[in-house]
């Protein structure tokens, strides 16, 4: 599967430009295994890249001009590093854009062409936007000899989706990215961006997505919504316990003697991120122990809190989790990433996945008259350069 879509990837830019690239470049989608909205949070996380991925087909050329390709949406977008760098209509392209512009000043002085084309699937919940724009990042620190670290890449990704997207997102998606190792989990202080890896060895379980294909539209909007919750509801927190500067230092106790005070919403709000940056400790843990029968309750009991408490779920995703709940096979299952679409991740014996996948997706097809896809995926390392 990479090979073919390095290949390919290839074979477009020379097309395209009449020569062949002279770098190849793989950037990673990543996976979350638990710690859902907690990384805006000042919480833990545990994420990995995984090998899916976008890959960027990349020659310097001999102008200020800038040539994009996006391969699989037929689009080509051009520009040149002199002119005033702002977003523009075509969403893709500022995740570029906004790396870009960062990275000017810094020593980006010539032009290039790139092709990119990914197997990450779009819309899935496994951060093809981090992908870019680290890969975008990561590409440009090469080339340029920038000297930036993997953290200032990360960072960089994080800021373009500040500025150029409007996507108000914590840093773990391109930290995942940037990071990643094989076989190996990185558990992430969001609030420090202290990393520690753990092994990520789920020996006769393998991970299994499930996606939804459904996006609905008030995704940034929900997000943006959801921090400005938090926010006030940490705010009230803070005025009865002033020993609290995050949500790491506050407990369920606390929240549910504010109860009355913070409303509802906040109050479902504030609890389910106590409770998550707590089942990220007891996660690391059974990873640790190899208990996988206690990460898949994690796993589960997390799929609960974000569509109950944190409001973030759909009526397709609690499906798919609902509908594997009592298939011995499965561990355990929740929805992955901001929320209103995208996919469950699905902790599964190694070799039910094929029986699973078909059961399914025959209930969702029926419930919702939707083809489900699905993919399996393995725990890869973070964007690098190919070398053949």
């Amino acid at each position: 599967m990479k090979k073919k879509l390095i290949q390919h990837t290839t074979d477009f830019f020379e097309k395209s430009f009449q020569k062949a690239p002279e770098h190849i470049f793989l950037s990673p989608g990543r996976i979350n295994i638990i710690g859902e909205h907690v990384d805006y949070n000042d919480g833990f996380v545990l994420p990995a890249a995984i090998n899916k991925y976008i890959c960027f087909a990349v020659s310097k050329n001999t102008t200020t001009e800038c040539a994009i390709i996006a391969k699989d949406l037929n689009e080509v977008y051009k520009f040149d590093l002199n002119d005033n760098l702002q977003p523009v209509d075509k969403m893709w392209v500022n995740y570029i854009l906004g790396v870009l512009h960062q990275l000017k000043n810094k020593g980006v002085n010539q032009g290039i062409n790139i092709v990119f084309s990914s197997t990450i699937p779009m819309g899935a919940g496994l951060s093809s936007s981090a992908a870019l724009e680290c890969g975008i990042g990561y590409i440009m620190n090469k080339l340029f000899d920038l000297g930036l670290s993997k953290e200032q890449i990360a960072l960089i990704g994080q800021k373009s989706e500040h500025t150029f997207v409007g996507v108000n997102c914590g840093i773990m998606d391109q930290f995942a990215s940037v990071f990643g190792k094989k076989n190996k989990v990185i558990k992430l202080d969001c609030n420090t961006l202290d990393y520690e890896y753990h092994k990520a060895d789920f020996k006769k379980y393998s991970l299994l997505l499930l996606d939804s294909c459904v996006k609905h539209t008030h995704l940034t909007s929900g997000y943006n919504d959801r921090r400005n919750e938090v926010e006030q509801g940490l705010a009230i927190i803070k005025t009865h316990f002033p020993e609290v500067k995050t949500f790491r230092d506050c407990t369920e106790i606390m929240v549910l003697g504010l109860k009355e005070e913070l409303g509802e919403i906040l109050y479902k709000r504030c609890r389910f991120v106590v409770k998550e940056i707590k089942r990220v400790q007891d996660a690391v843990k059974a990873l640790s122990n190899d208990d996988f029968v206690q990460l898949g309750k994690l796993m589960t009991e997390t799929h609960h809190g974000l569509s109950k408490e944190y409001e973030v779920s759909c009526e397709e995703l609690d499906f798919l989790v609902d509908a594997v709940a009592n298939e011995t096979s499965v561990l355990g299952a929740r929805m992955m990433g901001g929320g209103f679409g995208g996919c469950s991740i699905n902790l599964v014996e190694k070799g039910s996945e094929k029986d699973l996948i078909e059961k399914i997706s025959a209930q969702y097809r029926s419930q919702f008259g939707i083809e489900l896809k699905a993919y399996k995926v393995k725990i890869s390392k973070g964007t690098s350069e190919y070398i053949n």
